[in-house]
């Protein structure tokens, strides 16, 4: 992984950090890990899927993600972009994205605006080699710092079979 790269992630590589697929739970970890202190860059909209996919949950069970989630968004160095109109002229005219879903085309159309990458979970982003979509490498478990390991080993009462895709619309 190139840590010049400015690096998109969406809200499956996010939320993957709690799949019950460890493969897939390290992976994500690890990005995050890898790049607390040099930045991520995520969209408000895949930030209030993760939200709204978090709020399907118990009470009790968000109660002990959020203060990792929270803990991470205030820790991490990490862009929250809106989409531009450039970016919704892209999704509509690159034709590389008309085949996408609305969230994914717009979020890539950002992601190609600005020459970054994005690194995802979801098969039919990843199967694309024509767009700038990455697959988080595999290896050991990292650590978060400090208290955000334990915040983060606490947060584990969530977990997906699969991370949860964009909406369908």
């Amino acid at each position: 992984m190139n840590t010049d790269d400015i690096v998109f992630v969406d809200a499956d590589m996010f939320l993957g950090m709690h799949s019950i697929q460890d493969s897939v739970r390290i992976a994500c970890k690890n990005l995050f890990v890898q790049r607390l202190w040099i930045g991520v860059a995520m969209t408000l909209e895949q930030i209030g899927i993760c939200d709204d996919v978090v709020w399907g949950f118990s009470r009790h069970v968000q109660s002990e993600y959020y203060p990792f989630m929270d803990t991470l968004h205030s820790v991490m160095a990490a862009r929250r972009v809106p989409y531009s109109w450039d970016d919704m002229r892209r999704a509509e005219s690159d034709p590389r994205l008309q085949e996408l879903e609305p969230s994914n085309a717009l979020l890539l159309a950002r992601v190609c605006n600005e020459g970054a990458v994005l690194y995802s979970v979801q098969p039919e982003l990843l199967e694309r080699r024509d767009l700038p979509v990455r697959q988080a490498p595999t290896g050991t478990e990292l650590q978060f710092p400090g208290g955000l390991e334990a915040a983060y080993r606490l947060s584990l009462a969530l977990r997906f079979e699969e991370p949860p895709h964009a909406p369908r619309f």
